[in-house]
């Protein structure tokens, strides 16, 4: 059979299919997917061509807060005063640190092992994935029939044209963990998320960390939210250049250096380093595996362009996750691979729309930000009518005793009602304290009902009590409270 009419085979519908669907790549997206389709007994392969549990479990969530862990427990000892100690001293190895981080990988692995999901159901197919078509899929030389495609390819690091970066040896979010010598001094471009988190972990295990980011820390948050965690990278060492716009690299002497200017003037800087680490955001893997030959429509940002349910403009193929957008959260590609196995396995029977109405994220640095919903830059962009009310973590009993005392909790309410639109958390464990906001977004509770909710002391859950008191306090019916007034001293009388 000649290579063209073979081809032309494989545009075609077949009769029957090898599974009711193949996904490609076993990242947070991919494996849910799997592993519901085969929950709801479809017959799934999964096709990964490097490691299970992908960017998450291996570069991303697992080991950045491993270390963030460790470089935590290390600023602790630095901190032994604020604890009623003279001094403490840790003697440890930057190697040994890095150690952990892979035994805690390794420690994990289990839940995103073929083993597992082998057990599961699901069929774990090591090999690069090819689509051909809308129904078949090649893993090297065997060709697959499916019913179904989901997409889940995730994304990797974006490596910006800066003249020079090449001859650098770069790392990124992707490689930095193979790094087992600590650099003495440290360039971090990015002063996203990512780059706050490992800036902060590597200035507190011992490099000399400079932060270049071309807008503020975090600035995708309030001002105050972002100032709270400059505040505390300057504490920590970290010498901050946000506003900054890298020029280019050079090696001068066996030196490397970074020449950069201020957005606002166009003098040139020079900064010497030993290693850089790029932190500019990830751009969706949406080539070299058929999707542009087949001709899926890729959106303006990169990443591959899907409706309400998750579909491409084929519509037996899904995407999700980083891949598809519009989030880059591990929580966020779980979320949307129930809509695609769902979808994908049971339409045009039943389908289901996507629910982006309530999606949380946080940013691991210390103190931790947590948001779920808008916060007030967004709401002045988008022209929505917004109360906020504050509550300072530097009051709340336990804060004070853990010697945690820095932070907020703010919340944006539809005025004059006590509906959340939104609300954002700066301190310790605020990763953890936003669950109680997200839960009364999900299914419509009002701060009224967060403070009529007993809250354990002392805790630090009771901040989100207390922003709801605030709440209250501003909104105290005062025509009420002034007939009672009267009442309380008719009653005296």
């Amino acid at each position: 059979m000649s290579h063209t009419h073979s081809k032309n085979r494989r545009t075609v519908k077949p009769k029957s299919y090898d599974y009711n669907m193949v996904v490609i790549g076993a990242g947070a997206a991919g494996l849910v997917s799997a592993y519901i389709a085969s929950a709801v007994n479809a017959k799934v392969a999964l096709i990964e061509k490097h490691k299970m549990g992908g960017d998450c479990l291996n570069t991303g969530c697992v080991p950045s807060k491993a270390l963030i862990r460790s470089a935590k427990m290390l600023n602790y000892a630095k901190r032994a005063q604020d604890f009623g100690f003279k001094q403490a001293q840790v003697d440890f190895d930057f190697a040994e640190v890095m150690q952990r981080v892979q035994r805690v990988i390794q420690k994990v692995e289990p839940h995103d092992s073929v083993e597992r999901y082998t057990q599961l159901g699901v069929e774990c197919i090591q090999g690069a994935a090819r689509v051909m078509s809308p129904y078949h899929v090649q893993v090297d030389n065997k060709i697959i029939t499916t019913r179904n495609i989901v997409i889940a390819t995730g994304a990797r690091p974006h490596v910006p044209d800066i003249q020079g970066l090449q001859a650098m040896n770069y790392y990124t979010s992707d490689t930095i963990w193979d790094i087992r010598q600590r650099p003495e001094r440290l360039l971090v471009l990015g002063a996203g998320p990512i780059g706050c988190e490992l800036a902060q972990s590597f200035q507190r295990l011992g490099s000399q960390v400079t932060l270049v980011g071309r807008s503020g820390v975090l600035n995708a948050e309030d001002e105050e939210v972002s100032q709270l965690v400059a505040e505390s990278l300057k504490q920590d060492g970290v010498r901050l250049l946000d506003r900054h716009t890298p020029i280019r690299f050079e090696i001068q002497n066996g030196q490397k250096r970074l020449l950069y200017c201020h957005k606002e003037d166009s003098k040139e800087c020079v900064l010497e380093f030993d290693a850089v680490l790029l932190a500019l955001g990830r751009r969706a893997n949406v080539t070299g595996f058929g999707l542009e030959e087949l001709g899926v429509h890729i959106g303006d940002k990169g990443t591959v362009q899907v409706d309400g349910f998750m579909r491409t403009n084929f519509p037996n193929i899904f995407a999700c996750g980083d891949v598809a957008g519009p989030y880059q959260f591990t929580h966020m590609a779980s979320h949307q691979a129930w809509y695609v196995a769902v979808n994908a396995l049971f339409s045009p029977f039943k389908k289901f729309k996507v629910n982006y109405a309530v999606v949380p994220a946080a940013t691991y640095t210390d103190p931790e930000v947590a948001r779920v919903g808008l916060n007030e830059k967004q709401a002045r962009q988008l022209g929505i009518p917004y109360e906020v009310t504050h509550y300072g973590v530097d009051d709340l009993d336990r804060a004070i005793a853990d010697d945690e005392d820095r932070g907020l909790v703010k919340v944006l309410t539809v005025p004059g009602k006590d509906k959340i639109l939104g609300a954002t958390i700066v301190g310790a464990h605020a990763g953890d304290l936003l669950a109680e906001f997200v839960l009364a977004m999900t299914h419509g509770l009002g701060l009224n009902k967060i403070l009529g909710t007993i809250h354990i002391y002392p805790t630090l859950a009771e901040m989100n009590k207390y922003v709801a008191g605030n709440w209250k306090k501003a909104h105290k019916p005062e025509r009420l409270l002034d007939w009672l007034k009267k009442f309380h001293a008719w009653r005296r009388a």
